[in-house]
């Protein structure tokens, strides 16, 4: 008789950060939390986005139950658009909170060939059964309304999902954590626990929102001039902060940045942010008001090329205009890649007078993310069979199991998994598949999706390093003479103007190559002499400049 296996297959979120979706599956049937993004690395140019790869769903569209997110973070919900036109039908339902599925939505209409989705909304306490499968929503801390952790019932047992979290017992327009409802989930046996790792390397407890709040209030409080706020518009809980903290000092608001505005005004008329209507101001009408009368909340924080605060820095923006007296508040901590490109953006603010504050000056940004300490709490209280770290880059997923470990976990029931791992669970044990399902990047550039790989990558890496030489040589079809000296276009490689004993030297070169393939008067195999220049120029060039450009050969027959 053939034993059922519970199936958890990460596509994303583990081993990195973001680009969240898990699928679990029982009897074939599948059913899918988050489907999120992340951004690119620094050797990725050009790249706008990295996704899930979900070629293992492919032929399993019909499989599919459902999808659930947990929270409305571009690192859980971002990839939507992308995933619609494979995995789509229209059946295929999806569950997230009024806040979630708004952001969601309006992002949908960005993309305007995409289906309709059928988005249901659940609340805090809401139960589903779908397939096999039954969840409860269970309201967790972060550092955005309606963020979910998961209660999970499947035939083998009870999976708890922690979603991003933290404790927090003094948030700021929310709710502290329920422990009393985790420690009666707890009691209905928890078989697996899926825990956030995002933190696991950090000691101590994360900050509470209302310290952040405290901090906030010194700094705006004491601004003599406009006050520029800038963090992450997905930061509702921040964002609602800094208003009601300026309405306090009599201070009118600007929201400035696409995103920001949309996730603002989502959030107004859910009720997820408050604020008296006047308050509101256009950012093109903050010259008619004093300067210690204005905050403008904005994008940027991360040092984006095209988010506000790198326009304003930059004297690029059409309305602000940084001056001697303004202070600008970075709201964020920095992700890891963009330190160089934040340290350059607060340098040029500086220059132009700008009072400078950072979450490493004074407690202006808490994370959403639980620490050492609350990761311990959470395993405590829950008690599971079995323990899986979800959410992070490996040295926080192994972190996590050694909390799990210094707690009486035992090893063989500590699962640390990374993408594309086909993890089994039966009522006694856990183990992974040798074979894996693919989980290797997706990119995003503009409207493609998937068609920049390893190679196109490879070469815009070569383009930014070295740059492009291209060799043109038109060439007698009768004779096979070249017709006229090689023209020749560089671009990031060398200044054509002062480098003219170069290009005479790799001129003849290409004649030479040119006349050494025709001159016997047999057919031409024009590839190879293409192969031939790019090659053989490569080599003069990498001797003569220590620089190894994309030589690219165009012969035009005559």
């Amino acid at each position: 008789m053939k034993r059922n296996f519970l199936k958890i297959i990460p596509l994303g979120g583990l081993g990195e950060v973001g680009r969240n979706m898990m699928l679990l599956e029982w009897k074939g049937e599948i059913l899918i939390l988050d489907m999120g993004f992340r951004l690119p690395e620094e050797d990725m140019p050009g790249v706008d986005y990295i996704i899930p790869n979900v070629e293992y769903l492919k032929d399993k569209k019909d499989k599919i139950l459902g999808v659930i997110f947990t929270h409305g973070h571009y690192d859980h919900i971002g990839a939507v658009p992308y995933l619609m036109p494979k995995l789509w039908r229209p059946e295929l339902v999806f569950f997230a909170s009024p806040l979630t599925r708004g952001i969601i939505l309006k992002r949908q209409e960005d993309f305007p060939d995409q289906p309709k989705l059928q988005i249901k909304e659940v609340y805090d306490r809401s139960r589903i059964k779908i397939g096999p499968f039954s969840v409860e929503f269970v309201k967790m801390n972060h550092n955005i309304p309606d963020n979910f952790g998961l209660f999970i019932g499947t035939p083998l047992g009870n999976i708890f999902h922690t979603s991003d979290f933290k404790f927090d017992k003094n948030p700021v327009n929310d709710n502290p954590t329920d422990f009393k409802r985790l420690r009666e989930i707890a009691k209905r046996k928890i078989f697996l626990l899926m825990s956030d790792s995002t933190d696991a390397e950090e000691e101590g407890h994360s900050l509470s929102e209302s310290e952040i709040s405290k901090n906030l209030e010194e700094i705006i409080k004491n601004a003599k001039g406009r006050v520029i706020a800038a963090t992450f518009a997905s930061l509702i809980n921040r964002i609602q902060q800094i208003i009601s903290i300026s309405e306090k000092y009599g201070r009118k608001v600007a929201i400035e940045g696409y995103s920001m505005r949309t996730n603002v005004e989502i959030a107004k008329r859910l009720g997820y942010v408050r604020a008296d209507p006047k308050t509101f101001i256009l950012t093109k009408q903050i010259a008619n008001l004093p300067d210690q009368k204005i905050t403008i909340l904005c994008t940027g924080a991360q040092g984006e090329a095209e988010a506000v605060l790198m326009r304003v820095a930059t004297k690029e923006h059409p309305f602000i205009k940084l001056k001697k007296g303004d202070t600008v508040i970075f709201s964020s901590s920095v992700i890891p890649g963009n330190e160089r490109t934040v340290q350059i953006m607060k340098d040029e603010i500086l220059k132009q007078g700008a009072e400078v504050f950072h979450y490493k000056m004074m407690d202006i940004h808490a994370g959403g993310h639980a620490k050492k300490e609350e990761l311990k709490k959470m395993i405590k209280i829950m008690k599971p069979k079995f323990f899986m770290p979800i959410h992070g880059q490996y040295s926080m997923l192994v972190e996590h199991s050694k909390i799990a470990k210094s707690l009486g976990m035992k090893e063989e029931r500590i699962i640390v998994a990374e993408n594309g791992d086909i993890i089994n669970l039966t009522k006694k044990k856990a183990w992974m598949e040798k074979k894996k399902v693919p989980a290797n990047y997706v990119m995003v550039d503009g409207l493609g999706i998937g068609d920049v790989g390893e190679v196109v990558l490879r070469d815009r890496k070569m383009l930014a390093k070295d740059g492009i030489f291209v060799v043109i040589a038109v060439v007698d079809r009768q004779t096979g003479k070249v017709k006229t000296s090689p023209d020749i276009i560089s671009r990031g490689f060398v200044y054509l103007r002062e480098s003219k004993d170069l290009l005479r030297e790799v001129r003849k070169k290409v004649i030479a190559i040119v006349h050494s393939a025709t001159g016997s008067g047999r057919v031409v195999n024009w590839a190879y002499v293409k192969s031939e220049i790019k090659e053989k120029i490569g080599e003069f060039l990498f001797a003569k400049t220590q620089r190894r450009p994309m030589v690219l050969p165009v012969v035009i027959e005559v």
